[in-house]
């Protein structure tokens, strides 16, 4: 009964009218970021972080949410019309939307789209309803050494599974780690890394690390790579699917919405992962896989439902554990605690209202996104027509404003500077700025629970070995590690065996073929 209260409270928040209109205007930046390539939402949130400020928290992490799912779909308008991916969870919609697009039916794969990406969003909100709330019932047994372990696992989940060079990812997750010591030390008083810097003095503020790294590196990033003009799409006709349409997308959006659910829980999943392992397992269970990349409808309903329910799941860990999923979750992790709102498993007990406020505006969300979703279609269109050289200076200077207007501060605006140059640097070289920032949000966390649960144990870290829950994180962090060393190891082994096993064949083919003459 006290669920179900909890679950009407949460609409009636959501149901005000400023709430409302931050969830329509969330959806709608979102769809607009999802439109333009390169942009995606971990800039947009990190842009906008300086807005919530003067608004609720619950009203401004409602519209945060909107922007994140809002993107997945937007991205798909550009991959279908223009060979386009706007989100780098619609690359691969680009293969069957686009071929769709060229046989005349773009109208069909965006509609598939958006009621697969509706059904995939609802499901995982649905799966949330219920799953979260046990989550954070479970982590309540949580203490500093529980904590200190999740901290560890998830920084060494994200970095691993991260796409890219592993060894990059690890880099960047310890120079985020690294970032998140300097300032006063929280027990002792101590400066650390502060370089007699009064500026430094209270550490490095979370908001220009995520403006520069993807706000300001995003632009710069993209100033570069964005050299192809956009040819302008065709007309979209017949919307709605048929059918027959939604016959053969049916199973792909029902395996779709659980696969993205469940891999958008995990750390370094969302929807990109998840995007993708739909298609491919799509592609594997197809009687002909030769029509993926031709015009599969299925190659289009797989993956944007996914995405979409990978997007809302991945709220689970960062709600209920405190513990971000993915960068965007690290940026949403940011905003609730400039808001003044610690996440973990207190969240769903101590703010009811935010919690179920956030939760139940994904309803609204969803069903704002399927009826907006086609008829804003030439809109955003459109918008892409605008050059890069006028929109990334008019972007920089709301991002330069915005980290001004914080606390006052030039030396916000000098870091994010330099960390936008960092980020642009991460970016050319093959890292990603995910990790970082994940670290460093988690880094906090991981130190001072880490110090306490040493003055828990006088000192002795085999403590953490005698309470269950942190025991079982740390034996997963210590498989999580060691596997890939283990990997690569058995594959140099292989490699020189099976370079000596080919002169032996070559030379028992050539006594075959002596003895037979």
């Amino acid at each position: 009964m006290e669920s179900l209260h909890n679950v009407a409270a949460g609409f009636a928040v959501v149901l005000e009218p400023t709430n409302l209109l931050y969830c329509l205007v969330g959806v709608v930046i979102g769809m607009l970021i999802g439109v333009l390539p390169g942009l995606g939402p971990a800039a947009t949130i990190a842009i906008l972080l300086p807005l919530t400020y003067g608004v609720e928290p619950v009203t401004a992490i409602i519209m945060l949410a909107g922007i994140f799912y809002g993107a997945q779909y937007g991205g798909t308008i550009t991959s279908v019309l223009l060979r386009l991916p706007g989100e780098a969870s619609s690359v691969v919609t680009v293969l069957d939307g686009h071929a769709l697009a060229k046989q005349g039916r773009a109208g069909t794969a965006l509609g598939v789209a958006a009621v697969g990406s509706f059904v995939g969003g609802t499901v995982a909100i649905i799966g949330l309803t219920f799953l979260a709330p046990l989550v954070a019932g479970f982590a309540l047994d949580f203490g500093p050494p529980e904590y200190t372990a999740l901290a560890l696992v998830g920084i060494l989940l994200v970095a691993t599974i991260a796409s890219g060079s592993k060894v990059k990812a690890l880099v960047a997750a310890a120079i985020g780690l690294l970032l998140a010591t300097v300032g006063r030390d929280a027990f002792t008083g101590a400066e650390r890394f502060t370089f007699d810097s009064l500026s430094l003095a209270d550490g490095i503020d979370f908001v220009p690390v995520a403006m520069g790294l993807f706000g300001l590196g995003e632009i710069l990033y993209n100033l570069e790579e964005r050299h192809r003009a956009v040819s302008a799409p065709g007309k979209v006709t017949n919307v709605w699917p048929t059918r027959k349409d939604l016959k053969e997308s049916s199973g792909a959006v029902a395996r779709g919405s659980l696969l993205g659910f469940f891999l958008g829980i995990l750390p370094g999943g969302g929807a990109t992962i998840s995007s993708m392992a739909a298609y491919a397992a799509e592609k594997k269970r197809a009687k002909d896989p030769s029509r993926f990349g031709k015009g599969a409808i299925e190659g289009v309903a797989g993956p944007e439902t996914a995405n979409n329910a990978a997007a809302t799941s991945s709220f689970i860990p960062l709600l209920t554990l405190g513990i971000p999923a993915n960068a965007t979750m690290a940026l949403m992790f940011g905003a609730l605690l400039i808001q003044g709102v610690t996440p973990g498993p207190q969240l769903v007990t101590e703010n009811p209202e935010l919690f179920w406020g956030v939760v139940n505006s994904m309803y609204i969300g969803n069903v704002l996104l399927l009826i907006m979703s086609i008829p804003l279609v030439g809109v955003f269109v459109r918008i892409l027509r605008v050059r890069a050289a006028i929109l990334a200076p008019v972007t920089a200077l709301i991002t330069m404003i915005g980290a001004y207007t914080i606390n006052n501060s030039v030396f916000d605006v000098l870091l994010v500077v330099v960390f936008g140059a960092v980020g642009y640097l991460m970016k050319k070289f093959g890292f990603e700025p995910g990790p970082l920032v994940l670290a460093f949000v988690l880094g906090s966390l991981l130190e001072s629970n880490l110090r306490r649960s040493l003055l828990m144990f006088d000192g002795s870290a085999t403590g953490f070995f005698t309470r269950p829950i942190s025991a079982t994180l740390l034996v997963v962090f210590v498989v999580v590690a060691v596997l890939p060393l283990v990997r690569s190891v058995r594959n140099r082994r292989a490699a020189p065996s099976q370079v000596d096993a080919a002169p032996v064949k070559n030379r028992d083919v050539k006594n075959r073929e002596e003895e037979s003459v």
